[in-house]
């Protein structure tokens, strides 16, 4: 189900020009008239502008900054090198290394979390797994109903309970149904904001507690949704997550229509959380595994 995204890695640096143009806009055409320091100096502003950080860009500039030579294009190399040994030590793709196994799917909402889960099991249906997914944000019926699309359009099964069921039940049962029909996956939506007094993180651990007692090291994945779009707001958001639930790896979605791509630069820096996924569009076949070695070759 999943296409080969047209040219390669050319296919990619369209996807991500916008933060292409972002980081390397301002040097790339004027670079050979540039002096050594005039290309650092426009270099940090547009490494801040991507949202890369101040702090980070900062430290790449000067690191760049410390190497010899004067000629602009070694200087664009090391820009390469340096954020490729950044992004390769959160370079890892998710494993499946038990059956069932559990991956709990979470991030605020309108990060596009239905619609990766929906994409996700598109690509392991794919692949011959057997999915099943788990519609456990029961505060949003679009929620549902999206993930019941995605079931019809992946032939996956759906676990679904009426509006404002307790998550942890849908929780139970999924876990129960893909046990009995031996599936190999669940992928378990949950909620991005909660309609109760009930605090968020407190609902999400409570959906851990309940899928360790029925299965045991569930959720064997904690995969945190986030929108590049939002810049730092995402790494916050990664912040929050990783301390409340403990997040084991990534998805950032929507890296196309943003010229703020770099935030996945401090989000490994900082974090050093694996990064499963990129999205890079609206078709099942742009979310794409992340590689790090392509993502800096697209945006340098």
């Amino acid at each position: 189900m999943f296409k080969k995204m047209k040219s390669g890695l050319s296919g990619l640096r369209q996807r991500l020009s916008k933060t292409h143009n972002s980081i390397m806009g301002g040097v790339e055409g004027a670079a050979p008239t540039m002096s050594r320091e005039e290309f650092l100096e426009t270099l940090e502003e547009s490494l801040i502008t991507s949202d890369i950080g101040v702090a980070t860009s900062l430290d790449i500039a000067e690191r760049i900054r410390s190497k010899g030579g004067q000629n602009v294009a070694r200087l664009q190399e090391y820009l390469r090198d340096y954020l490729y040994d950044i992004l390769k030590e959160v370079e890892a793709p998710l494993k499946i290394e038990r059956s069932p196994f559990m991956v709990l799917v979470m991030g605020v909402n309108g990060v596009g979390k239905t619609t990766t889960i929906g994409k996700l099991s598109a690509h392991l249906s794919s692949a011959g797994k057997s999915v099943i997914l788990g519609a456990g944000d029961t505060f949003r019926a679009a929620a549902s109903e999206q993930l019941e699309l995605w079931g019809r359009r992946t032939g996956c099964d759906v676990i679904s309970q009426s509006i404002g069921t307790d998550p942890g039940a849908v929780t139970f049962d999924t876990i129960k149904a893909a046990i009995g029909r031996y599936a190999n996956i669940i992928l378990l939506d949950t909620a991005g904001r909660l309609h109760t007094k009930s605090n968020l993180m407190d609902e999400l651990k409570k959906i851990n507690r309940i899928a360790g007692r029925e299965l045991a090291g569930a959720p064997h994945e904690k995969l945190l949704v986030l929108d590049a779009s939002t810049g730092q707001n995402a790494l916050n958001q990664a912040r929050l997550f990783n301390e409340a639930i403990g997040v084991t790896g990534i998805v950032l979605t929507k890296l196309d229509g943003t010229a703020k791509g770099g935030i996945i630069v401090p989000l490994a820096k900082e974090l050093k959380i694996p990064i499963r996924y990129i999205g890079v569009g609206e078709g099942v076949e742009d979310l794409r595994e992340f590689k790090a070695r392509e993502f800096v070759e697209a945006i340098i």
